[in-house]
């Protein structure tokens, strides 16, 4: 099969932007910002996207930007990029790496903002191909799960219209060139804690006189690994992470308190009940057995909801975005342990809004095709969240601009009569 006549028409001008989205990619990845402080990055998504001919609404969900082109009558589309970076030091070496220091696109969400815009000057530049509403939604603070539900509780869709599907993509460590989609349950739920243990400080020479929040915490962290593999079913999927601790200032000082901040991800409710109540029974009989004089504070810090893509959805953008790139190139990756709030802007209504949110690859897929032969991807392939993620800027970009507008076409109207 082949794309069809008004979708081959959109895509047609994407040779002529290329070199501009490459450049305003670059440009997005030297210029990172944190969750809700996203406020060049925003400025430059609302100049460009309105000189596209988009209806440009910043200060959306505080740092949010909202570019809506109008075509007549027709299906209202949601297409969504994130845009926040992450507290990662790059290491890289790219030309264009970050410029500030401690922060970093190491997520990836400067390829999603810019393939948007790309999808938003191709729909702006072909009109007369298709017919109704897209919403164009930039929306913060992905990564600390609180920008899709600040847009929404700033009333996105009283604002701007409910969309008829909600669509969006993020790339991934998959060659580039892939698209990859899961029907059902794709991203997994997400919880953060931040646990405080008590103890009782003193000198390090007469550990006799404290009770130890360090040995306390590590007893801890030893035992919160046997959740997994002892108290969920080999059937299920549970990830249970420390990826923090914190205690004391120097050697010889025994403190007072520590710090953990542990991340859960599941897919079922059952499960996610169960692993943070064995998390909280852990936290709370280590710390009963090293003699706590005060119990420990756990603490929600965020909290992401599984993504649940609708099968007739992504068969729907799946079979349209397979006719364009071909179908060889789209795949199943399973269901992913990595969470995502886009899942939000779906579930906001009563009945819910079909939503298809799928990966794209931005790997070397010469480099993915050794590793895998020598049994070493996890090592050499640098994934989301790595001080080494980098995407290739082609075919990376064109894959993702060609996926997320062929997607857009497969739901909104036809020519204008």
């Amino acid at each position: 099969m082949t794309a069809s006549e008004p979708t081959s028409a959109v895509l047609g001008g994407l040779d002529a932007v290329k070199d501009d989205l490459a450049d305003l990619y670059r440009d997005l990845h030297a210029h990172p910002e944190l969750s809700f402080e996203e406020h060049r990055t925003a400025a430059e998504i609302a100049r460009r996207a309105a000189s596209y001919g988009c209806e440009v609404t910043p200060g959306v969900g505080r740092t949010g930007v909202v570019a809506v082109l109008e075509n007549g009558a027709g299906p209202t589309v949601l297409l969504r990029a994130d845009i926040d970076a992450l507290p990662v030091t790059e290491r890289t070496g790219l030309p264009y790496a970050s410029r500030t220091e401690g922060v970093m696109h190491a997520c990836g969400h400067d390829m999603h903002a810019t393939c948007l815009l790309g999808a938003l000057r191709l729909l702006a530049g072909a009109r007369t191909q298709w017919s109704g509403r897209v919403l164009g939604v930039f929306q913060p603070a992905e990564e600390t799960a609180g920008g899709a539900q600040g847009m929404l509780a700033d009333g996105l869709y009283k604002r701007f219209g409910t969309p008829d599907v909600v669509l969006g993509q993020h790339v991934a460590p998959m060659p580039a060139g892939m698209i990859g989609a899961h029907a059902g349950p794709a991203f997994a739920a997400a919880d953060a804690l931040r646990v405080r243990m008590f103890g009782k400080g003193g000198h390090g020479s007469r550990p006799e006189t404290t009770i130890d929040p360090v040995v306390m915490a590590a007893s801890t962290v030893l035992r919160l690994q046997t959740i997994v593999s002892r108290e969920i079913a080999g059937g299920e999927t549970a990830v249970v992470t420390v990826g923090s601790i914190h205690a004391g200032t120097t050697d010889n000082v025994i403190p007072d308190e520590a710090e953990l901040r542990i991340n859960i991800r599941s897919y079922t409710p059952q499960t996610r009940d169960r692993v943070v109540a064995a998390v909280e029974r852990i936290v709370k009989g280590e710390a009963a057995t090293a003699g706590a004089e005060r119990e420990p504070e756990i603490t929600e810090i965020d909290s992401f909801p599984v993504l649940d893509n609708d099968a007739a959805a992504v068969e729907r953008t799946m079979a349209a975005i397979g006719d364009v790139i071909g179908p060889g190139l789209i795949m199943d990756p399973g269901p992913v342990t990595g969470s995502e709030d886009v899942g939000y802007f779906a579930t906001a209504t009563d009945p819910e809004i079909p939503l298809c949110y799928w990966l794209f690859g931005g790997a070397d897929p010469a480099e993915v095709i050794a590793a895998q032969k020598a049994g070493t991807f996890e090592r050499d392939i640098p994934s989301n969240h790595s001080p080494f993620f980098a995407p290739l800027i082609e075919p990376t970009l064109t894959t993702g601009v060609t996926a997320l507008t062929t997607a857009a076409l497969a739901w909104l109207g036809g020519r204008p009569s």
